[in-house]
């Protein structure tokens, strides 16, 4: 065997274990949205993505490893849209709005995330195998909030906001709004339809700028 075909088979067994990671994730967000985390078994996640239960401890270790990949997928784009260091912007609030923006656009695009964010919100119970999950949720929430804080700290200095505004009320109110949102419209997206949520932020930095919020 050459160098060269050696190095395609390794390249080929490594695109069939990603696909077949993929494909168990797949199958775990539509069974956990079915049937709910705690109610869902290893065995019935192997069935739906057609692998042995082999095949699914291959790659993870537990029930909430699964769980925690599936979200790491799911969340890890909107981090990377909402990752910001507003500290030297001169536009903090136009940046924050847009890329707030930005991550309900991506989750509206992508009918994974209504899947998802029901899971995580609506049909998880936080026991034991969920700690690590719940605890990395808390890391990323505090993330946002201080990168929000850190938008309105600075507008506040640049006098882009009210000297009466306090950032930490401000982005907890804004925290607040979308994660009501989204938690809204992953249980009747009939009725809270994310189309509104642009129209939503929009009303929010307006009454921000007019002292609204403090």
């Amino acid at each position: 065997m050459s160098a060269r075909t050696a190095r395609a088979m390794v390249r080929k067994t490594k695109e069939e274990a990603l696909e077949t990671r993929h494909t168990i994730l797949d199958a775990a967000e539509a069974v956990f949205y079915r049937k709910g985390m705690a109610r869902t078994t290893l065995a019935d996640i192997a069935e739906a993505a057609s692998v042995t239960r082999g095949a699914i401890y291959w790659h993870f270790a537990n029930k909430g490893e699964v769980f925690e990949a599936m979200m790491r997928r799911a969340i890890d784009p909107l981090e990377a849209i909402s990752e910001a260091d507003y500290s030297t912007s001169e536009r903090p609030l136009e940046e924050l709005r847009e890329r707030v923006l930005g991550v309900i656009e991506r989750i509206n695009s992508d009918p994974r995330y209504i899947r998802v964010f029901a899971i995580a919100m609506h049909k998880s119970e936080y026991v034991d195998e969920m700690v690590p999950v719940v605890d990395q949720c808390m890391e990323c929430c505090d993330r946002h909030l201080l990168r929000q804080e850190q938008a309105f700290t600075v507008a506040k200095a640049r006098g882009d906001l009210p000297a009466s505004v306090d950032p930490h009320r401000a982005a907890l109110s804004l925290s607040v709004m979308i994660d009501g949102l989204i938690a809204s419209w992953s249980l009747q997206p009939e009725v809270y339809s994310l189309d509104l949520a642009g129209g939503l932020i929009n009303c929010f930095f307006y009454g921000l700028k007019h002292d609204a919020c403090h």
